[in-house]
């Protein structure tokens, strides 16, 4: 209990000019500024993300719904969360209801990125394993759909899960300035089960089909057997649909990686207090940065669509109907 009280004696200051955060040396500066740069560069690159698939008619592919609601969640990260981290650092974050929706939000596009990443590895398994039914089972129209329940579920989900931690926010938190929010071990289990666990098996046991699949159908695009015979049709994945499945596959691997260590209290079995400024935190929202560099490395349509942007081809009249493919 003194030490409670010693703690708020530090971070409540007496004097409105003795915030211990407005103390700021030259690497703090550095470190922040650097931050910001992160910030602006994944607000670039996932904008550019967005306007291409939005824009291309030529991309308006089923599985670009998916990469287009995994780019918007990029977006308001680099935007929203990775601002808001840094400028918390300060005495500007004493309000509240900006700390509660900035971890509300926080924690929606978490959320929202894993079922995008389902909604990937279940759009690259039917593409693969079941190709003469990905045209019926997987429309656009659809796609759309689980893009919005992906949304949706993702906002009542935290709400449910926040509530009653975010009314309570200040109560395991003697400095003001913090905005954090105390996460105990049974609802950090829940969390991890449906957010970490769940998805991640999923996208796991998907993609080690897929990967089987593709091979044994490399094996036979290499002897170039294709057979038809009677009522036998032996198909073969398109080059196009394993090329892609390799890309975001890449892509689901370094999001798997930079969502692990913010699971890490919940495996070693301790009580969590999430702070947005925390270097887990910062871990996975770099994942927002990651995404769209991999897609200008892997995929030629977004680098062809960047130069267009860049160039300003785009505002040419038909620019849509432009073939960058």
């Amino acid at each position: 209990m003194v030490q409670t009280l010693e703690q708020v004696e530090l971070c409540i200051p007496p004097l409105n000019t003795s915030c211990m955060s407005t103390l700021v040396s030259p690497k703090a500066t550095f470190i922040k500024t650097l931050l910001y740069c992160i910030s602006v560069v994944t607000v670039m690159l996932n904008l550019l993300v967005v306007i291409s698939i939005s824009h291309y008619r030529q991309l308006h592919t089923t599985t670009n719904v998916f990469l287009l609601s995994l780019a918007v969640s990029d977006l308001l990260v680099g935007v929203v969360v990775m601002p808001a981290t840094v400028v918390q650092q300060s005495c500007l974050f004493l309000d509240k209801i900006t700390c509660d929706v900035f971890l509300f939000l926080s924690f929606i596009l978490t959320s929202s990125s894993v079922g995008s990443m389902v909604l990937i590895s279940v759009d690259r398994y039917v593409a693969i394993c079941a190709p003469l039914h990905y045209s019926s089972m997987i429309t656009t129209k659809r796609a759309k759909i689980c893009v919005s329940l992906c949304w949706l579920c993702s906002v009542i989900y935290n709400f449910i899960i926040l509530k009653d931690h975010l009314s309570q926010i200040y109560m395991f938190n003697p400095c003001s300035q913090e905005c954090t929010v105390f996460i105990s071990y049974i609802s950090g289990v829940v969390d991890f089960i449906v957010t970490f666990f769940v998805p991640v098996t999923v996208i796991i046991v998907l993609y080690m089909r897929v990967f089987v699949v593709a091979v044994s159908q490399a094996r036979v695009m290499r002897s170039q057997i294709v057979a038809v015979k009677s009522r036998t049709l032996t198909v073969v994945a398109r080059k196009s649909e394993m090329r892609a499945a390799r890309n975001l596959g890449i892509v689901l691997l370094v999001f798997i990686v930079c969502l692990c260590p913010l699971y890490c209290p919940f495996l070693a079995g301790e009580d969590s207090t999430v702070d947005g400024s925390s270097a887990l935190r910062w871990i996975f929202s770099c994942n927002s940065t990651l995404n769209p560099l991999i897609y200008a490395f892997f995929y030629p349509w977004f680098r062809k669509s960047i130069k267009l942007i860049v160039s300003f081809q785009i505002l040419q009249p038909g620019s849509c109907d432009f073939n960058i493919l």
